[in-house]
């Protein structure tokens, strides 16, 4: 007796179409979590920028009270009846109010620095060109335009805008997504209570608050999204340059740095020059009247030939002694040889002003790396020796980690002095020559140089420039 034959490939079929259904389903659950895990993160950012909306405000309402203060102060005295705080006049404290005034700037300094570091944090959306480093202007005017420039204005318009978009914004997400939640928690309760109490009556507008806040809430989570979006486009607008300004300022900036290449270049040319001259040069040349003249008395008296020969060789010894020195500052074996931690401390050796050298490198970076920071130790204190009235002198090289928006590892070199201070890259201090060398790998450097508080200079080179 034969069973039924079976339909395996059918089976198989509605196996496979199973499956498939079941991955599908899956896909389409993992996508749908996604979306709403976008949604709340964009309403968690929503809510600080709104928690963050009175610091972006807070430099324009300064300026509105500071304003509104020096204005009744002029007005006031012409009053039949002026008013007064107290037993002193409102005027008097004019003052105060200037000084409230110079406090606007510095606060959206810190909102822009905010709002920036947002931007790069959160978004990865970073500045492709750094600032310069080295404002060519005297202390005095670089605290003027720092307090009352240009820019200090501009980015007080931008923290406003930026604090009213965020105000807004993140109110009416905190508004639909808590309001409608809680509203809609509290309408149920409200149910609730009032079926208990026997009073069905107000149990309709109640449940119309029930099924209207879910809505409100779902509502505000499909709107968060787009409302980060064009917080996001406004904080590029206002805080990043268009592409093309910055291809422009980029072209401006390698022309500027490529003329001082240049004229640096040639003034070490002439120096290596006038020092082959004056001294290696000449050197040379009696080096050879003395060994023509050993010729001459090799054979008449030795004696005096072998004096001849003792003087060419201390002469050859003083030419090699004279080469070194011409050759100091350019690239040195030991750096080739052995890297930073063994030539670091040969330069500090000839520095006239105590050096003390930490280095502390697991391996070694690449050699245009290596020599850009071994120029710039070099540089620096060779600056030191001749300007600074340093008494010691401390160079640290490590290795540390870029911005996650960058990536990668940065050569960090640091040499702090306690000399005068007061670095000026316009003084012949060789400043601009440093930053062009670091900025030609993509590196910074930054000087840190207040009258009377000695100088620091930081140089982050890119590990693999």
């Amino acid at each position: 007796m034969t069973g039924p034959d079976i339909p395996t490939t059918a089976t198989d079929g509605q196996s496979e179409s199973l499956v498939s259904a079941l991955a599908n389903l899956s896909h389409a659950a993992e996508a749908y979590g996604r979306t709403w895990r976008v949604r709340m993160v964009a309403v968690l950012h929503l809510m600080t920028s709104f928690t963050l909306a009175p610091l972006y405000l807070l430099p324009g309402l300064v300026l509105v009270l500071s304003a509104t203060w020096i204005g009744l102060t002029l007005i006031l005295p012409w009053l039949p009846n002026p008013p007064s705080v107290g037993p002193v006049p409102v005027f008097p404290w004019a003052p105060l109010a200037v000084l409230l005034a110079v406090t606007a700037s510095p606060l959206a300094r810190l909102a822009c620095r905010v709002q920036h570091g947002r931007l790069g944090a959160v978004f990865g959306i970073v500045e492709s060109q750094p600032p310069d480093p080295l404002p060519s202007n005297g202390v005095p005017r670089r605290v003027v335009g720092f307090l009352f420039g240009r820019e200090a204005w501009t980015r007080v318009g931008r923290s406003v805008v930026a604090g009213v978009h965020a105000l807004l914004s993140g109110a009416l997400v905190v508004a639909l997504v808590v309001g409608g939640g809680a509203g809609a928690a509290g309408a149920l309760l409200g149910v609730m209570y009032a079926l208990v109490l026997g009073s069905p009556g107000e149990v309709a507008g109640l449940l119309g608050l029930v099924v209207a806040g879910p809505l409100a809430a779902l509502a505000g989570l499909s709107l968060a999204p787009y409302l980060v979006a064009t917080e996001v486009m406004l904080h590029r607008a206002l805080h990043l340059d268009a592409p093309e300004v910055r291809v422009i300022r980029r072209l401006m900036h390698v022309q500027d740095s490529r003329l001082r290449m240049v004229d640096a270049a040639e003034a070490e040319r002439r120096r290596i020059e006038r020092d082959l001259h004056d001294g290696a040069q000449q050197r040379l040349l009696a080096l050879s009247m003395t060994l023509t003249r050993t010729r001459t008395q090799l054979a008449r008296d030795p004696d005096r030939a072998l004096e001849l020969i003792t003087e060419a060789q201390r002469e050859s010894k003083e030419v090699m002694e004279e080469l070194r020195q011409v050759a100091r500052g350019l690239h040195p074996r030991v750096l080739t040889d052995h890297g930073l931690p063994s030539a670091l401390p040969v330069a500090a050796g000839r520095s006239p002003v105590p050096v003390e050298v930490d280095v502390e490198l697991e391996e070694r970076p690449s050699h245009r790396a290596e020599g850009v920071a071994y120029y710039v130790v070099c540089e620096a204190l060779t600056n030191v020796a001749k300007h600074a009235s340093a008494e010691r002198v401390a160079v640290r090289a490590r290795r540390v980690a870029a911005l996650a928006a960058r990536g990668g590892f940065l050569l960090r070199v640091t040499v702090a002095d306690d000399g005068s201070g007061g670095a000026d890259p316009e003084g012949g201090s060789g400043l601009y020559g440093l930053w062009d060398r670091v900025d030609a790998v993509d590196g910074t450097l930054t000087v840190h140089s207040p009258a009377g508080g000695g100088t620091t200079l930081t140089a982050d080179i890119p590990w693999e420039a």
